[in-house]
């Protein structure tokens, strides 16, 4: 019979079998737990969310009609690579385009001050130095350098020693190409639509100004070897894009008015009745409202009076006989041409038509393109029929742009579907845009991505986990090797020994 235990021996056997509570075992617990706490603490505290620092930039978009200042901020660590730029605030420059200012040039950079002057709130006074300021003209000063090169050059002067004066990193002041107009805005809506960075089929870009128009799309049937003039290669995000893109000067609505009123006047009546204005419409204009433009010198005629009454005729049938005279359809030496004798591939994909294009159909309605084109001509139609009295009562608005509207969205109508060939059944294709993402649809924003490398030639590198899942799987591992590491001292742990033989 074995002996009985005594309290010593019992003791000593509980401490073997209960080797946790062994001192050396306990400090390698309590080492492995302090390490993984610590280290997910660091990996915490490392990836924490903190206050976002900017970088920023300033674009002056200086138009025919008005000039716009846009700043645009994006995240400081991600430069040059994956940061997202996006418009921080905009400023609309009070009275007309630089161009406007020929005879007073100093009032050129004197317009900008007020603008230039809530760049300076907007953005924070330490990262003014660091901060790019551009300037880009579009068709008002292109036609201007054409009509009077040194009036140009003086505006610039202007222009250049005001923008000088603020403390931005001022990059200079430039008139861009039409192609340029073209490609930047392509840029911009397909960069806010993520569709670069993404690699998805790209949106086309139709911007439509004061002096001039632009179409920018892909078309897998174009590869720049047919007008290589109208061609403008990419490569973005890894991607290859060779666009077609082409800008119409003289063809932005304030020079088209002018065209259709100078078809209308040839032989200088003093009266014209235009199908183009509502009817009871009555104004005495001088000629010189039509003529003194580049676009339709060419067309004075040889006697004219000083003034014409301009009549509203309300006519939008009428009105479209009108707009189609001021395009050229019979010319083309190419494979295919939308005007002016102006190659064109078939047009393929969605289209987001911005500036002029969006607020002229907003204002009259007109947005929504699922709708049938004969119901938006219709539309139309019986808005142009509208009396001009009725309309003044119905909108508060200036008079001078209230006036144009049934020009301008017939003007619309007609170069869509006759200039750049749209039907029926792919007008739907087209979306009426002012914002993508809340920043302004538009030139600048490409313009600007450009100039400072934003966005790159080949994919950035992603990495192949998320941040959870990186943490997730640290801890994991670091578990996992905390367990072996135990189970690696198990050989040295005390064993529990069986009772002790009495001999």
């Amino acid at each position: 019979m074995a002996a009985e235990k005594g309290p010593m021996s019992a003791q000593r056997e509980m401490k073997e079998r209960n080797y946790w509570h062994r001192p050396v075992t306990i400090i390698i617990t309590v080492i492995g737990v302090i390490a993984i706490v610590t280290l997910v603490t660091v990996l915490v505290i490392q990836n924490r969310t903190i206050a976002q620092k900017y970088k920023y930039g300033i674009v002056l978009d200086a138009g025919s009609s008005h000039t716009s200042l846009y700043i645009y901020q994006w995240p400081a660590e991600k430069d040059n690579n994956t940061g997202r730029v996006e418009q921080k605030h905009n400023c609309q420059v009070p009275g007309k385009g630089i161009s406007s200012y020929t005879a007073t040039p100093l009032k050129a950079g004197e317009s900008l001050i007020s603008c230039l002057e809530e760049a300076k709130e907007n953005i924070p006074r330490k990262m003014h130095e660091e901060t790019p300021l551009y300037l880009g003209a579009t068709a008002g000063m292109r036609l201007l350098k054409l009509e009077n090169s040194s009036a140009s050059d003086e505006v610039f002067k202007a222009v250049d020693k005001t923008l000088r004066s603020f403390p931005f990193s001022y990059q200079g002041a430039r008139i861009l190409s039409g192609q340029e107009e073209g490609a930047f805005g392509w840029v911009t809506v397909n960069y806010l639509d993520d569709r670069l960075k993404q690699g998805l089929e790209t949106t086309g870009a139709l911007d439509l100004g004061g002096a001039s128009t632009q179409i920018s799309f892909v078309s897998d049937d174009y590869d720049g070897s047919e007008s290589p003039d109208n061609a403008v290669s990419f490569r973005l995000y890894g991607n290859d894009y060779t666009l077609y893109t082409h800008s119409f000067l003289c063809y932005g609505k304030d020079q088209v008015l002018r065209l259709a009123l100078a078809h209308q006047a040839e032989s200088g009546p003093k009266a014209i009745t235009d199908p183009c204005f509502h009817k009871g419409y009555n104004e005495t204009k001088h000629y010189t409202v039509i003529y003194d433009s580049p676009c339709v010198a060419d067309r004075k005629p040889q006697i004219v009076s000083e003034t014409f009454i301009h009549l509203g005729g309300g006519n939008f049938t009428q009105c479209q006989e009108v707009m189609k005279s001021v395009f050229n359809f019979t010319s083309c030496t190419y494979s295919r041409c939308s005007f002016n004798g102006i190659f064109q591939p078939p047009l393929q994909g969605q289209f987001g038509a911005f500036s002029a294009y969006f607020f002229v159909m907003n204002f009259l309605n007109l947005t929504d393109t699922s709708l049938p084109i004969k119901t938006v001509m219709q539309k139309l139609s019986d808005y142009c029929a509208t009396p001009w009295t009725q309309i003044q009562r119905e909108h508060d608005i200036p008079l001078k742009y209230l006036a144009e509207y049934c020009f301008s969205g017939t003007y619309i109508l007609t170069l869509l579907m006759e200039g750049y060939s749209f039907t029926s059944e792919t007008y739907s294709n087209i979306k009426y845009i002012k914002k993508i993402k809340n920043s302004d649809a538009g030139w600048t924003l490409g313009y600007m991505l450009n100039l400072t490398n934003m966005i790159p030639a080949e994919a950035p590198d992603s990495p192949p986990l998320t941040y959870t899942s990186y943490v997730s799987v640290v801890t994991v591992m670091a578990l996992l090797l905390f367990i072996i590491f135990l189970l690696a001292l198990y050989p040295i742990w005390p064993k529990c020994t069986k009772d002790p033989k009495i001999i």
